[in-house]
């Protein structure tokens, strides 16, 4: 089996159009080829990034020539002949079906076995080079592949896939998180397997599901929000692989404008409304050569959020990355800061495992350059300029920027909390206390700090006298005096009018009256009076008013033990750095055994000296 009349009627592809006029044609059939479109796009991108000398070893091939932006220049684009499309597709196909014996992996329910995947993958994995870089760019296609044996790591996953089409076996499809690829099989894409590397490299992870990685709730699988690809968005990835870097400082003007092209007609057809970071990747580009009539950037931007919100339950780190990255790049301080604090935000409820270094490198490099720079150049632009809020307040002078910036480090703290790798260390507190004096103390000190308690519920393993939950509670304790979730507290507290009207319970009412009512409420009515003067005590006839700037609470441990430190006048940079580096609780809560109860390691353990 080989390409189909019509699709052989589309060639030769001369131009940009013409690739587009191939995808929109795939695109149209219940099943897009997936190995003819990433053979096109990776000769297409070899020739325009790669190789961009005209080739005299490669018979037939030619450049099709056409008038450039500017008058003195024109641009070239490489003519796809059947005859060399055909040629590359015919020696993919005979690869795959010469390899694999369909035969010997029955397949009663009409569904892929885990046998068969491996196999696959072992055919794609045996046919690769074995010394090369695999993390080179240019080597995402199945042109790579098929003339060079290589391809990253991302590749070899859509080669598998691409594998499977061939052989007929449409159960077979791509699973992406943000950072990595394997496949998903069986009835509805139930079950999964490993077919590529990640990082350093795990070959003897192939094959095997990944349960492990979601059950140790890593970023790396995402807990199990990840995407399950159909063959179209299959298609949509292809297409945000495409890398048009000639060189660092240098982009093929041509590849950019087919990506661009190819993903508005993924985004009009519907495809990429399941795909946050394509809808990033579009949004990037519209934001270099916007296109007349279409969504601008910011609304990309949005969309891929509600993306992840809607079909990923929020667990999507990327789609606030990009929109950070705009408001960055544009000088919106405030709007980025609260991008990278919704950020944050999204990551404290997972464990930085040891493969997560990526988002950890996001992460440091946000906290430890982008944001001291933002703000450095923030501090030195003129007092009047309209940074912050739509008013005109500076972003400097604005409490919540402030507060944006403290819900950031309060996530990546959270984040810290319960993973078995630390994240924090002193790099880390030297530029938060640099962020920190960017702010005058009277702008951090209208910033309400309250605790948020952790659910102890879920976590409470070792009983109410397990001393980690005294570590726990000891920053809440030594915090109160000065607390000002204190209004909270009596605007809580409002039951008190409430025994008024009900006495129609006579034996009820008159005994808690006497009792709870007059204990706690001179207990909690005098801490507004200290902490908050301008606050009067009619509790009952006048509600405590909220505080007037921005309230955050802390949920993890590290900032609820700073509250103090960060709402003084002046920045006590040592007591920070001791705080921030403290030792977390980076390892599970393990069961505690009762008294007397030693296990039998501890009571063989050799003594010192001996």
């Amino acid at each position: 089996m080989g390409l189909k009349p019509w699709q052989k009627a589309l060639f030769p592809l001369r131009s940009v159009a013409a690739v587009v006029r191939l995808f929109e044609a795939e695109l149209r059939q219940p099943e897009p080829d997936l190995v003819l479109l990433s053979l096109v796009l990776g000769f297409v991108e070899h020739f325009l990034a790669v190789n961009r000398v005209l080739p005299t070893n490669v018979p037939g091939l030619t450049f099709e020539s056409r008038p450039g932006p500017d008058p003195q220049t024109r641009l070239y684009f490489p003519v796809a002949e059947l005859s060399i499309v055909a040629a590359l597709y015919a020696r993919f196909t005979a690869q795959i079906r010469g390899a694999v014996d369909l035969s010997l992996y029955p397949r009663p329910d009409g569904c892929s076995s885990r046998e068969l995947v491996r196999k696959v993958s072992d055919v794609i994995w045996n046919s690769l080079s074995r010394s090369y870089f695999k993390d080179r760019a240019h080597i995402q296609s199945l042109f790579s592949f098929i003339t060079g044996t290589k391809l990253d790591s991302s590749g070899v996953a859509f080669a598998v896939v691409g594998a499977c089409q061939v052989l007929g076996l449409p159960d077979v499809h791509l699973a992406l998180s943000e950072d990595h690829a394997w496949v998903a099989f069986g009835a509805g894409g139930s079950q999964t397997a490993e077919v590529t590397w990640h990082g350093k490299g795990n070959e003897d992870r192939r094959g095997q599901p990944v349960q492990a990685g979601v059950a140790e709730r890593s970023w790396l699988y995402l807990k199990g929000s990840y995407l399950r690809c159909t063959r179209h968005m299959e298609v949509a990835f292809m297409v945000c692989a495409i890398n048009p870097s000639i060189d660092g400082h240098t982009d093929s003007l041509e590849l950019l404008q087919l990506q661009q092209r190819l993903l508005w007609l993924l985004y009009d057809m519907g495809h990429l409304d399941r795909y946050p970071m394509a809808l990033g990747n579009l949004a990037d580009l519209e934001e270099l050569e916007p296109t007349p009539g279409r969504p601008d950037p910011l609304t990309l931007y949005h969309q891929g959020i509600h993306s992840a919100r809607t079909h990923y339950n929020n667990e999507h780190i990327y789609p606030y990355l990009y929109l950070a990255g705009y408001h960055c790049r544009n000088k919106n301080v405030k709007e980025a800061l609260q991008a990278w604090a919704d950020t944050a935000t999204v990551i404290q409820d997972y464990n930085y495992c040891r493969e997560d270094e990526e988002i950890y490198k996001e992460f440091f490099d946000v906290a430890n350059d982008v944001i001291p720079n933002l703000l450095k150049e923030a501090a030195a632009e003129p007092q009047t300029g309209a940074e912050g809020a739509p008013g005109g307040l500076p972003a400097l002078q604005d409490p919540e920027c402030f507060a944006h910036l403290l819900r950031f480090y309060d996530g990546i703290c959270r984040w810290e909390e319960g993973s078995p790798t630390p994240v924090l260390h002193v790099g880390w507190a030297t530029f938060l206390v640099q962020s920190l004096g960017r702010f005058d103390g009277q702008v951090r000190q209208q910033v309400t700090l309250l605790s948020e308690d952790p659910t102890p519920p879920e976590t409470d393993v070792g009983g109410p006298e397990d001393p980690r939950d005294c570590r726990r509670r000891g920053p809440r304790r030594e915090s109160k005096p000065e607390e000002p979730p204190t209004p909270k507290k009596a605007s809580e507290r409002r039951p008190p009018p409430r025994p008024r009207p009900p006495p129609r319970g006579a034996p009820a009412a008159p005994s808690p009256r006497p009792g709870p009512a007059p204990c706690p409420g001179p207990a909690r009515r005098p801490r507004p009076g200290p902490a908050h003067p301008r606050g009067p005590a009619r509790g009952p006839a006048h509600p405590a008013a909220p505080p007037p700037g921005p309230v955050l609470r802390f949920r993890s441990q590290k900032m609820r033990g700073m509250k103090e430190l960060l709402r003084a006048a002046k920045v006590n940079s040592s007591a920070i750095k001791l705080q921030l580096t403290a030792q977390s609780q980076v390892q599970p809560r393990r069961p505690r055994a009762p008294p007397g109860a030693y296990p039998l390691p501890f009571l063989k353990r050799p003594r010192k000296g001996s």
